[in-house]
């Protein structure tokens, strides 16, 4: 079963020919209709087990030094620690990279991945914000609202927003609240919109820096943290999410060779 846009979302679509304006104003729509609160089918204490429900991560890679610049996205989908499916689009990158306006640039090429999709995921995990952006439509948020499918944001990097705690040294496991700021629209300043989560660390050094997860759709920020952990394994980024990135990364070696 292909994830694919259902005719009501089709206005959320990213489109490279709107102006810049318009592009933040489909957002602030966008985000009118996401909902950062808990509305899913499948037990989240069961994420990451055998018999659990069905993770997707999503994440991509791009062929550089292309003319016109493409891109690669990957979908990983999860049982436990059992790959269920992988698949893969290649389209052309629509637009130079604009902080706040990523689905606009890779939106095209990822709902073309998951529209190869075969299983029906229950969670979609991507490698980017969610609410943590500055319209509330980070690219977790706009494409879990387009496929109108759970989702949630993990990001390296905090885009927006106000840590209640220092985020330096955090020890394995540590959660610090993210709360929104002046940067951020349509949310009181304040409201906690995600969290900073330190998902390893060395035990003799405090080098790694957490993941700031955030509910894209459907997902409130708290479960979004815990699906995160239960979807972890033994490296920093959650599995689904590790496992695209690799997949990506794979696909690309593949497309250059095939150049040379």
């Amino acid at each position: 079963m292909a994830l694919e846009v259902p005719p009501d979302r089709e206005r959320f679509v990213p489109d490279a020919s709107l102006s810049r304006t318009e592009m933040e104003e489909l957002q602030r729509d966008l985000a009118e209709v996401a909902r950062f609160e808990d509305d899913f089918e499948f037990d989240p204490e069961r994420v990451g087990t055998t018999s659990g429900p069905l993770v997707a991560g999503v994440d991509q890679a791009f062929l550089t030094n292309e003319d016109p610049e493409r891109v690669v996205s990957a979908v990983v989908v999860l049982r436990g620690d059992a790959v269920v499916e992988r698949v893969h689009a290649v389209t052309t990158l629509s637009i130079p990279y604009t902080p706040g306006l990523l689905t606009f640039r890779e939106g095209e090429s990822i709902l073309a991945a998951l529209a190869e999709l075969e299983t029906d995921p229950d969670l979609l995990l991507f490698d980017g914000s969610g609410r943590i952006h500055f319209r509330e439509a980070g690219l977790a948020t706009h494409t879990g609202v387009l496929v109108d499918y759970p989702s949630v944001g993990v990001a390296k990097s905090l885009l927006c927003g106000d840590p209640r705690e220092p985020v330096d040294e955090l020890p394995e496991g540590a959660r610090v609240a993210i709360e929104a700021d002046g940067r951020m629209e349509g949310v009181e300043h304040g409201t906690v919109v995600g969290y900073a989560y330190q998902s390893r660390q060395y035990p003799d050094s405090k080098r790694i820096n957490p993941l700031y997860i955030s509910p894209g759709h459907r997902v409130a920020a708290g479960t979004a943290v815990d699906l995160v952990e239960r979807s972890g394994g033994e490296y920093k980024l959650p599995e689904p999410t590790r496992l695209a990135d690799a997949y990506a990364d794979e696909v690309k070696r593949e497309i250059q060779g095939r150049n040379r």
